[in-house]
């Protein structure tokens, strides 16, 4: 029997979802151009005002915001609130030393818990389940998100966090943990260890809720035989809230949105045209309830297809496809945002020429990340105990930039391939 958090908003009829959310993007419009500087002077510069905003259907006539507009407003320009209302923050991994900063007000906090208690719901999560919350906490939002939404739910939360395997395992046959919240990688590694241990029988697992890197079919099946569960994907955004934007449903056939917070949109990647359900584009979405950082129209950059066929699940919210791509050159490692100019940065700030390549691979269902980095001929000495310690240097700082670690190989001058005179930046061979 398919369980939901709140079954009357989840399968509000369509007429009535459409209904609110023209009534909330009238006042979450007027919010923004009330109390965000930069969200009126868009608005201006398109020759508009809340009063040409009747509802979804003036959507389309909005200005898009994207991820520079986060950064070019750091911190505190995108707030619609005063500070004093706010009572947190999360970030993003910031690529230039600047980070995207997303505020939260009470509200804010409630609506986010609200989303992820949808979530664990869909994956038959009720107060009687112990959850492990296995994503990172801190500024990252995986943790929080779920912890949160575990709350809400009434359901016994397990704040393990990320890493330190032995303990995860430890808690989860010693307390019968009986939902999982992690990356997927990270999921199929518990299931390894729990193979290669022996503790199978002893796991009482039944579902697990995976997102924040990108993940196929192919490993779903995996991960579901190893741990013995059904596997279930959610998607999220740090500009948005975090996880629960949208969830996977019991049909496991795509993500529900949660439309009453949120509008998705797909757009032409080129000509920022909206295209109707079904058409692959890139995916875009407005915040109809955030009060303390309102966003509108925000270019994910992820491509996408939404589709709005009846779920068998009962669901009336439209379902969104796992992303088949970035419009962007960011990668997405172990779950953390990458950009190549975060890596340029650390290179050039390092005393290093910005000759690199990045090659991503997934070895037994994790990311392997490593960065080859030319040396330059007066750099190039030949003394492997001097190159060591210079790589040592380098992991270390591309750590503090990135939050995650990589394997940096120190190669002599022009050894890397080119072609037509330019870098290959990114080789990522991962079959996702």
């Amino acid at each position: 029997m398919e369980k939901y958090y709140q079954k009357e908003l989840e399968t509000m009829p369509r007429e009535e979802l459409k209904k609110l959310q023209s009534e909330k993007l009238v006042k979450q419009v007027r919010h923004a151009w009330d109390n965000c500087p930069d969200y009126r002077k868009k608005m201006e510069e398109a020759g508009l005002t809340p009063d040409d905003i009747k509802g979804i259907e003036d959507l389309h006539k909005l200005p898009f915001t994207s991820k520079d507009d986060l950064r070019d407003n750091y911190p505190f320009a995108m707030l619609a609130k005063p500070l004093a209302d706010c009572v947190r923050i999360h970030s993003t991994s910031g690529t230039t030393g600047k980070r995207v900063i997303a505020y939260y007000t009470a509200d804010d906090i409630r609506m986010w818990d609200e989303c992820c208690a949808r979530s664990l719901a869909a994956a038959g999560a009720t107060r009687e389940d112990m959850v492990q919350v296995s994503y990172g906490y801190g500024l990252f939002t995986g943790g929080a998100g779920f912890h949160g939404g575990s709350h809400l739910l009434g359901s016994t939360t397990i704040p393990m966090s990320s890493g330190n395997t032995d303990r995860q395992l430890q808690f989860m046959v010693d307390l019968g943990t009986t939902v999982l919240c992690c990356t997927p990688s990270y999921a199929a590694y518990l299931g390894e260890t729990i193979k290669e241990k022996g503790i199978k029988n002893d796991i009482k697992l039944k579902a697990g809720i995976f997102g924040a890197e990108a993940w196929s079919e192919e490993m779903r099946r995996d991960i579901q035989e190893a741990l013995g569960i059904k596997a279930y994907d959610i998607y999220g955004l740090t500009e948005l809230s975090g996880p629960g934007v949208a969830y996977e449903c019991s049909a496991q056939s795509g993500m529900h949105v949660n439309e009453d917070h949120f509008i998705a949109e797909i757009v032409d990647p080129e000509t920022f045209e909206p295209l109707p359900a079904g058409s692959k584009g890139e995916l875009v979405f407005t915040s109809l309830d955030k009060e303390a950082m309102p966003i509108i129209r925000y270019r994910t950059k992820d491509i996408c297809v939404l589709s709005d066929e009846k779920c068998s699940c009962g669901r009336t919210f439209i379902k969104m496809a796992k992303p088949m791509g970035r419009s962007d050159d960011m990668l997405i490692i172990k779950g953390v945002n990458v950009f190549p100019s975060q890596i340029e940065t650390v290179l050039l700030n390092n005393g290093y020429q910005a000759n690199y390549q990045i090659i991503v691979d997934r070895v037994k269902n994790t990311d392997t990340f490593d960065i080859n980095v030319e040396l330059t001929p007066d750099k190039f000495t030949g003394n492997l105990g001097d190159i060591s310690k210079k790589e040592k240097e380098l992991v270390l700082a591309l750590k503090s930039m990135l939050g995650i670690m990589a394997n940096v190989h120190l190669v002599p001058p022009k050894s890397i391939a080119r072609s037509e005179g330019k870098a290959v930046r990114i080789i990522d061979n991962r079959k996702i």
